[in-house]
Parts: structure tokens; C-alpha cells; sequence
């Protein structure tokens, strides 16, 4: 499950759902398709994205554009499957065009998708700096250090100096009374 504070997986679930449509769209047609998809292929495109959007959305953000590749490749493996299963008429050739479309658009659309979530972050923190400063909420101060008054510091000192707080050390050996319990 993501963060509660990963504020771009919902985008990043978009982008990786849409753009897999997309490409899947596009690779479709540059691999031979005659018609543009419709009536059933373009539902089951269209359902085969959502899931992936969503299914994307709630995994954890990776920590580099490989894991937004590796995404963007299964979303577009399973759009074009979507559209060759929706589509009666498709043969399942695999083109020079719609190979070169896939690979293109896999690193292309991770190297996008992730700039756009930097830029959303940026942009989160920027209006929430601005909002914080509009508001004229002052910031948390640190607690002044509070210095005890002179009559503290001398009940401080009587209690260091008590008898039962001494700062003598431990008596001699041999100046002692002989105590019943040996040592």
C-alpha cells in the first residue's frame, strides 16, 4: 500500500493507465490494424487501463524510472492484449513499427511520468510554504531556556549538601568502628 503522504500515486496510476491506452492504441495501428477500435475492443481497453491505473496507484512508488518502465511495459503488454482480444480482425503479427512504438514509448513515459510526479511535489510544497506564510501561522519557536532564580539555585545547593547527599567518599580502611557484617 502507499504512503499516506505519496501525494502522486493517483497521478502516477493515471499516467501509467492512459499512457498504456494510448501506446496499445497506437502500436495497434501501426502494426496493421485497419479500423480504429470501437464497440467491444475499446471497452475492454478501456477496462484493462483502469485496472491498471488502479492497480499502479496502489503500488509503492519505486525509487527510479525502471520501476515506472517495468509498469508502463506490463500496461502496454496488456492493452494491446485487450485490443487483440476486443478486435475480431487482428492478426497477431508483431510489426518493426509497432515493436519500435512500444520500446519508444516505455522509457519516453516513465522519464515523463516521473518528472511529473517531481513536479507535483514540488508544486505540493511550494503552495503549502505559501499557504503557511498567507496564514500567518508563525512557526514553532524553541522554548526559551528558562534560568532559575537566584533563590532556586540556593534550595538546589542546601540539597546537595544534606546529610544524607554528602560528597565525602568512602571512609578509610583500618579508621573505621569494626562493623558486625564483614565487607
Amino acid at each position: 500500500m502507499g504512503s499516506p503522504t505519496d501525494h502522486t500515486a493517483r497521478l502516477r496510476g493515471a499516467a501509467v493507465g492512459s499512457a498504456s491506452g494510448a501506446v496499445a492504441v497506437l502500436a495497434h495501428g501501426l502494426g496493421g490494424a485497419t479500423a480504429v477500435p470501437a464497440g467491444s475492443a475499446l471497452t475492454l481497453l478501456f477496462a484493462a487501463c483502469a485496472l491498471i491505473g488502479v492497480v499502479v496507484t496502489a503500488l509503492p512508488r519505486g525509487n527510479s524510472a525502471v520501476s515506472t518502465m517495468l509498469v508502463l511495459a506490463i500496461g502496454q503488454g496488456v492493452g494491446h492484449t485487450a485490443l487483440a482480444l476486443g478486435h475480431t480482425q487482428h492478426h497477431h503479427t508483431a510489426s518493426a513499427a509497432m515493436l519500435l512504438a512500444h520500446l519508444v514509448a516505455i522509457p519516453t513515459g516513465a522519464i515523463a511520468i516521473r518528472a511529473a510526479e517531481v513536479g507535483v511535489r514540488r508544486a505540493i510544497t511550494s503552495v503549502r510554504r505559501l499557504a503557511v506564510v498567507l496564514a500567518g501561522v508563525p512557526c514553532q519557536a524553541a522554548r526559551p531556556v528558562r534560568l532559575p532564580r537566584a533563590d532556586e539555585r540556593a534550595v538546589l545547593r542546601q540539597l546537595l549538601l544534606r546529610p544524607g547527599i554528602s560528597l565525602r567518599g568512602p571512609p578509610r580502611v583500618g579508621s573505621t568502628v569494626v562493623h558486625p557484617v564483614p565487607a
